[in-house]
């Protein structure tokens, strides 16, 4: 280090390659090896504090390189989203992650980012801790240096930069997105106009004051009580987005606003700190915590992943809320719902065995590939959108749903696991609930599927399959023999896709009110009157979401087995309702006499491929639900500890519905009259916990 010092104070020395050099020297081997980092500093300041003519170079080439590149970009466009979109922004990233772009070398931010050039870079200048760096500074001894005559061109550099960042909040915040979901900023005076007019007299203020030409203190207090103000706007904006339905756009702006806003108070805290300190001491603590932040932006600057979270975040929130609301029905609580619960997944499995049927005559047709693919897309689609209408469940529906509706009970609390137990009763139910529409889908899609094959062959003589096919049904359906495991795991992603998919659909509905839109249409009305339009309308904006999943997910299972041929991928679905109704099928083509082993081996994999749809699904579900909601995985683990007690002390609970209580007079009347709801069964009681 000594060395590089020394290099800095030659006369032809480059500052900019010097320090980068000087940063090698710091950086650790390991990014996260911060003990190493900070004995590297801290031997830094060492050599500073005790060698005057090696502090005073150092010194000086900062001093170089503020005064000859400029500033302005580095505080108002690192770690700020452009406005050119989301979309856009993506292929920006994308494209400079393949094609490096070309650096100003005018730029400050250049400088920055050829200092700190490796992605790891972040790790140890933030995990080092702002107090190095501070002492870092300190040993720099900037008070050694003769005072600035005339006001600092850094200074005017920042106060350029503030005045630009003003005038992105007030165009930001004038945004239509806004506008709609926040009327009022068009009624009263918006504070993403009033910040501007009071930053500009702030900024004309700034340097009258450092000339000491006034006596009149610059104060920024008004300004933050603006910058207050446009934060309490932007949550009331993302309230009424996860109420009413947002966008991606929508969420990019109020991103690009925090970011704006926040690195307004950073560069604020910095002019406040010089303004009460002309030495400067007090300021080096902002001016660290503004050196961390940019460090960090330019090292992720472009990271797809970050751009990803950072601006879908609330439309994550607000899909899976969707499909927690519709979790909740089905999740049982009483022993009316658990057995209404059944009987509404026996209507599933209804549909499920006449569709199970009409895929085996579609695979009798020799079509082409693509056809088949559509043909067996809309076998599966239309199918599931048909058991929605009749108000039937398909169990493996429910994973996708309940999770959500599990984290947004967690998320009712602040995310904190408070009421343990409350929460472990939530999961318990959701269980039996669960195990209950499988068993009703099994019971029904086995007996029924066998029964049509069975008429089938008494009405034309022949098998509905022949033997050959039989085998091959129940071998598919193996728990050795094939890969039913594996492509019950696709069914499971498929699964959560639909789950995300209707939940999209849901938020589409609301964000860009199409029931209301529906009734602005003067041939439906027509047609149908405008009492039954009127129904139309409140049908599809409460069922949209539903039906487009149901669609689409027919559509994700259908659609598998010919993108695997397309890339040459052995790769199939597995459906637990599905897989048991081509056993009822397989044994009536068999004559009620398989391979007792072959047999075997299917129901085992029947079992397996039902339990890897449900765990694959929920896991999903589940993980997307609680990251949207912000919930940690210490509070999560918090959690499962009290499921394996709550398991190994009631595993009643796990698995079949309550024990009836003694009629107690009205409340078990009340009980028993209990209105059903949109799935066909009767809703619980509200509770905390579980219920919104």
């Amino acid at each position: 280090m000594e060395q590089l010092l020394a290099r800095i104070a030659a006369p032809d020395a480059d500052p900019t390659r010097l320090l980068a050099l000087l940063v090698d020297e710091i950086r650790p081997a390991d990014p996260e090896d911060f003990a190493t980092a900070r004995r590297n500093l801290q031997a830094l300041c060492y050599i500073l504090s005790t060698q005057r003519e090696l502090r005073v170079a150092l010194r000086e080439a900062l001093g170089t390189l503020f005064r000859t590149y400029r500033h302005g970009e580095l505080y108002t466009a690192t770690g700020i989203l452009p406005n050119s979109g989301f979309v856009s922004e993506a292929f920006r990233r994308l494209g400079h992650t393949l094609l490096p772009e070309v650096l100003d070398p005018g730029l400050l931010r250049t400088v920055l980012r050829q200092t700190f050039d490796r992605p790891g870079d972040r790790h140890w200048v933030i995990g080092v801790g702002e107090d190095v760096w501070r002492q870092l500074i300190e040993a720099l001894r900037f008070d050694e240096a003769p005072a600035s005559e005339s006001f600092p061109q850094a200074l005017s550099e920042l106060l350029r930069s503030l005045r630009v960042l003003s005038y992105g909040i007030a165009a930001c915040g004038l945004e239509p997105e806004l506008l709609r979901l926040e009327p009022s900023l068009e009624t009263y005076e918006s504070p993403f106009v009033a910040q501007n007019r009071e930053m500009n007299a702030y900024l004309d203020a700034y340097p009258e004051h450092w000339d000491r030409r006034v006596e009149a203190a610059c104060d920024d207090r008004h300004l933050r009580v603006f910058f207050a103000q446009c934060q309490e706007v932007i949550e009331r904006v993302r309230r009424h987005a996860a109420r009413d339905g947002t966008s991606i756009r929508l969420t990019y702006h109020l991103q690009r606003l925090r970011q704006l806003l926040q690195r307004c108070e950073r560069l604020l805290d910095i002019l406040a700190a010089l303004h009460t300190d002309p030495q400067g001491n007090s300021a080096y603590a902002p001016i660290v915590a503004l050196f961390c932040q940019l460090v960090r932006d330019e090292c992720l600057r472009n990271n797809l992943l970050r751009h990803w979270r950072q601006n879908t975040e609330l439309i994550a929130l607000r899909v899976t809320d969707n499909a927690s609301h519709h979790g909740e029905h089905y999740i049982t609580e009483t022993r009316l719902d658990y057995w209404a619960m059944g009987r509404s997944a026996m209507i599933g499995g209804l549909v499920i065995a006449c569709m199970a049927c009409l895929k085996i005559l579609l695979a009798k047709v020799q079509m082409p590939p693509l056809t088949g693919a559509i043909a067996f897309c809309l076998n599966y689609g239309l199918g599931f959108c048909l058991i929605h209408i009749v108000h039937g469940t398909v169990a493996t529906k429910q994973p996708a749903m309940t999770a959500n509706a599990i984290a947004a009970s967690i998320s009712e609390a602040g995310g904190k696991l408070g009421d343990l137990e409350a929460l472990t009763d939530l999961i318990a139910r959701t269980c039996r609930s669960q195990i209950v529409a499988i068993l009703g889908n099994v019971c029904i899609a086995v007996p029924l599927a066998a029964l049509i094959a069975f008429a089938i062959f008494g009405i034309s003589g022949e098998h509905f399959t022949t033997v050959d096919k039989a085998e091959h049904l129940l071998d598919e359906q193996s728990l050795i023999a094939s890969g039913a495991v594996f492509y019950a795991a696709i069914a499971g992603v498929c699964l959560f896709i639909a789950g995300l998919i209707s939940g999209y659909y849901d938020n589409y509905a609301a964000y860009h009110r199409i029931p209301e839109r529906l009734l602005q249409l003067a041939w439906p009305k027509r047609l149908l009157g405008e009492a039954r339009m009127r129904h139309v309308a409140v049908y599809v904006g409460d069922n949209l979401g539903a039906l487009a999943g149901n669609l689409l997910f027919g559509f994700l299972l259908g659609g598998t087995t010919l993108f695997g041929l397309l890339v040459g991928l052995p790769i199939d679905i597995r459906h637990v309702a599905f897989s048991s109704a081509f056993i009822g099928i397989a044994l009536v083509g068999l004559d009620f006499a398989p391979d007792p082993w072959l047999f075997a081996w299917a129901v085992l994999g029947v079992a397996a491929i039902g339990f890897t749809n449900l765990t694959v699904s929920f896991a999903l579900a589940l993980h997307v639900a609680l990251r949207s909601r912000r919930v940690t995985d210490a509070q999560w683990r918090k959690l499962l500890r009290a499921i394996v007690v709550h398991l190994r002390r009631q595993p009643r609970d796990f698995f079949l519905p309550p024990r009836p209580e003694p009629a107690d007079g009205c409340a078990a009347i009340a009980d028993d009259r209990l209105p059903p709801n949109a799935d066909g069964f009767a809703s619980p009681p509200k509770s905390p916990v579980g219920n919104k």
